[in-house]
């Protein structure tokens, strides 16, 4: 079963969980072949049901001691630009389509996602404009991650940061 894994880590970001699990997105999913939606909600306070999402089996859930079996699964991973959940995702080698929360202050997940972006490792967009990427995103433009080499890309975070 083609299966989407969303995922915001531990923090809460209601406004994805809410446009992943609309009806205009899960028609998109649908329409590329997904037929199963799995959703770890984190501290949210939206928690969906099967109701929320006719198009999809809904799986929904707010922590677990480990999502790497839900990333193994996965055909394609949507992700908060969490620098460990973008990590996590690149290193199982899933399509990663991260979704910035552009209401945060001083967004640095935003430069992140644009450098991954830019070096072909994974697509974003923000809630606003996901539905549309959804119909219009080519995975097949996606280059695995180097794996292995956790200093570079602590390195690479330094310098995004601008630690460095």
């Amino acid at each position: 079963m083609k299966t989407v894994f969303v995922t915001v880590g531990t923090t809460s970001f209601d406004e994805l969980v809410e446009s992943i699990t609309s009806t205009e997105a899960t028609q998109k999913l649908k329409a590329r072949g997904y037929e199963r939606l799995v959703v770890q909600v984190g501290r949210g306070s939206y928690l969906p049901d099967a109701d929320s999402c006719p198009h999809l089996r809904l799986e929904a859930f707010r922590f677990k001691d480990s999502i790497a079996e839900d990333m193994r699964q996965a055909d394609l991973v949507i992700s908060h630009a969490g620098a460990g959940s973008c990590l996590e995702a690149l290193d199982a080698g899933k399509p990663l389509l991260v979704v910035v929360n552009d209401k945060l202050m001083n967004n640095h997940q935003l430069e992140l996602a644009k450098q991954l972006h830019m070096d072909n490792h994974l697509l974003y967009c923000t809630c606003s404009t996901l539905t549309e990427m959804l119909g219009n995103m080519d995975l097949s433009v996606l280059q695995p991650f180097p794996p292995g080499q956790p200093k570079n890309f602590a390195n690479f975070l330094d310098k995004v940061l601008g630690i460095q």
